[in-house]
């Protein structure tokens, strides 16, 4: 009976520790919707020292995120209680408040050290109501740019996972195919993906194809290294246990040694992901004639820093687009391991 109690008096302090985590998120969440205002209010009232386009369209866009803001701090105080028990969207939305605190004041800082004070130099750091201009402007160009780096980054990606895949699983597994590859991955893999450009642009009929070699050889490198790995520290037992059920190799190795590495083998594919971006900018920057790489060039030739900006904005909310989606698909993939793994 003590047992008894004992556990629901647990429930009930985790339940009131969750409904003051939503109050205090409720309340942050207004003083988002506070700062968004003031911030509105600051743009509208305190004149820039130059004539910035699509002011107006910016203090809208403040407005809005006020809304937002307010609209959630209004749904988490009238429900807490709800909120803190399931997991839903209002209380997803609750966590992102911290951040929209701190991006409301960021922004602020950033228009009045740019357009109304001018204490960063022009034309080398633009205010936010410059990236909107681009954003409105010039957004076929950049959109394209975004399209063929997308295109280029999946081939590369897709072809260097694959090849690093194999290649891991191969030295994890056969001791002959370590001993021929284990060494010449050690001697080329450390090497900077980059410092194989001008090999690169020579051997391959088109920058694309040279680009998307560059790509693949910055992904392979970590994924085979991290699948080889996995695959290698397999506990022996399972092994044992499948060959006395009369598994044979290729069942060992799809079955057996592929899934038991697979954490192994997404911590590759995460840091290949990043290599695989950072040599995508540079690739473009040297030989191709769209992406994001040749906009930031071209942005930078032609002194239009707004646009250099606005383009490494969206480079990073593509990264992180990117990652996101290969955390899902782990989470998918790794379902049965959960029990097994920090999350």
């Amino acid at each position: 009976m003590s047992t008894q109690f004992d556990s629901i008096a647990a429930r009930g302090e985790a339940g009131d520790t969750a409904s003051r985590d939503v109050i205090r998120a409720t309340l942050i969440a207004g003083l988002a919707a506070l700062a968004w205002l003031t911030s509105a209010a600051l743009t509208e009232w305190w004149p820039s020292l130059d004539d910035w386009p699509y002011t107006n369209e910016f203090i809208a866009l403040k407005l809005l995120l006020a809304a937002f803001a307010a609209a959630t701090a209004i749904a988490g105080w009238r429900g807490p209680s709800a909120t803190a028990a399931t997991p839903t969207r209002i209380g997803a939305w609750l966590r992102a408040m911290p951040w929209l605190l701190a991006l409301a004041l960021g922004v602020s800082a950033w228009e009045a050290v740019t357009a109304q004070l001018e204490w960063l130099p022009r034309p080398f750091f633009a205010p936010p109501q410059a990236l909107i201009g681009v954003y409105a402007e010039d957004y076929p160009r950049l959109g394209t740019s975004v399209v063929h780096s997308f295109g280029l980054l999946a081939y590369g990606y897709v072809l260097g996972a694959a090849a690093g895949f194999v290649t891991g699983v191969s030295i994890g597994w056969s001791q002959a195919v370590s001993y021929w590859v284990h060494p010449v991955l050690r001697l080329i893999g450390p090497l900077p993906a980059t410092a194989w450009l001008p090999l690169a642009f020579f051997f391959f009929p088109s920058s694309f194809s040279a680009s998307v070699f560059l790509i693949a050889l910055a992904t392979a490198f970590p994924v085979a290294v991290l699948t080889w790995s996995g695959v290698a520290g397999v506990n022996p037992a399972y092994y044992d246990i499948a060959r006395t059920l009369g598994a044979r190799p290729a069942f060992l190795i799809l079955r057996v040694a592929i899934p038991a590495a697979l954490p192994s083998v997404f911590v590759g594919l995460f840091m290949g992901l990043g290599a695989s971006f950072s040599v995508l900018i540079v690739a473009e920057m040297m030989g191709v004639k769209a992406g994001l790489g040749w906009y930031l060039q071209w942005a930078q030739g032609w002194a239009a820093y707004s646009n250099m900006y606005a383009a490494l904005l969206v480079m990073a909310l593509m990264c992180s687009g990117l990652i996101t989606l290969l955390f899902r698909l782990r989470d998918r993939l790794l379902a049965w391991q959960k029990g097994l793994l920090k999350w």
